[in-house]
């Protein structure tokens, strides 16, 4: 049988079949909750044709849910429409995949399993012997340890995920600058930030050229594309500036200050999360959006590592699309049993 692995997010929907096809597209789940079903429509006839549907989760988050169980629900309605008949497994926070009755009745297990998937994928790479996955996305961090090529996390729920580090809400994407930095550099000295939604991380790795220009992009922070104009525009405004007062040589400051403030609290997370595993210690798999950001840090603090990138191994979209990937390789493999 063929598969489809579907990673459903609150920012976005991605999409893969393991076999080298995969699709991310941004959607507002926490904006438009009834129009779930039909973008996962037009998500799911862009793809291969596959016999069955494979899915994770971490859209019941979002809070035009009252709950995450509530979220798990609507979720799972979405993707039954979808399916049209076809069979469908969730993946579980346990390793595990259930049908979709049994989901709804688990949703403490069916919420935010994306990272487990991805990370029980992902120890293949390290050939049986210990290491990390760090996936950088657009909006979150994942940090898993892999002992022996298999995840060991000390916990599974995303709250005690962020307490331990191996959850870090910080990506390369839709993070708001003022959630990363307090101040900014300009004209030679240190700016505070306006605690305003009004640039994102995004916008200070267009202006170094670690992420290309999207000219199609309407998530960012005002709607405008995400091309280098708009960038410096916004990231400008973080001052209360605008960009006749914040010059090229500012704005670029001002990103590189941002890039190293984000890699001071992913570096914190690591060291964390690593702890005992130090010794063992074997590489590392880098995978996401910002698997460019993860590179840096290991270089960093681990020179001479081994490093595994999912986007020279898979190709750049299945890396950013990797628990999605994950889903529809590990489904194939094991016949998607309970």
């Amino acid at each position: 049988m063929s598969w489809l692995g579907l990673d459903i997010g609150g920012a976005n929907l991605k999409a893969a079949d393991g076999l080298g096809w995969a699709r991310s597209v941004p959607f507002a789940l926490w904006r438009e909750p009834a129009g779930l079903a039909d973008a996962l429509a037009t998500l799911v006839h862009s793809a291969p044709a596959a016999d069955c549907l494979a899915v994770t989760m971490t859209g019941e988050l979002c809070d035009c849910f009252r709950t995450k169980a509530e979220g798990v629900r609507h979720i799972l309605a979405a993707v039954e429409h979808v399916a049209a008949g076809r069979i469908i497994w969730v993946y579980l926070v346990n390793g595990r995949f259930a049908p979709v009755v049994a989901a709804r009745e688990m949703p403490r297990l069916a919420a935010a399993s994306n990272w487990h998937a991805l990370a029980a994928f992902a120890g293949r790479f390290l050939e049986g012997r210990s290491g990390v996955l760090m996936d950088v996305g657009s909006t979150t961090t994942d940090i898993v340890p892999l002992v022996d090529g298999q995840p060991r996390s000390k916990c599974v729920i995303d709250s005690e995920r962020l307490c331990d580090g191996e959850l870090v809400y910080t990506g390369v994407g839709r993070t708001p600058i003022c959630a990363v930095t307090r101040c900014l550099p300009w004209r030679g000295r240190m700016c505070q930030v306006a605690a305003e939604l009004f640039a994102t991380t995004a916008d200070a790795y267009v202006i170094l050229g670690d992420m290309v220009e999207q000219p199609e992009a309407a998530w960012t922070a005002d709607g405008r594309p995400l091309i280098r104009e708009f960038a410096h525009s916004r990231l400008a405004r973080m001052i209360c500036a605008d960009a006749t007062e914040f010059s090229n040589d500012d704005v670029v400051m001002a990103a590189r200050h941002v890039r190293e403030q984000q890699r001071a609290i992913l570096k914190d997370s690591l060291s964390r999360v690593i702890g005992d595993l130090r010794d063992r210690l074997s590489g590392f798999i880098l995978s996401g959006q910002g698997e460019f950001l993860a590179r840096g840090i290991v270089a960093d603090m681990f020179l001479g590592c081994r490093v595994v990138s999912l986007a020279e191994q898979l190709g750049e979209q299945v890396s950013v699309c990797g628990p999605a990937h994950a889903l529809a390789v590990l489904a194939r493999e094991n016949g998607a049993r309970e």
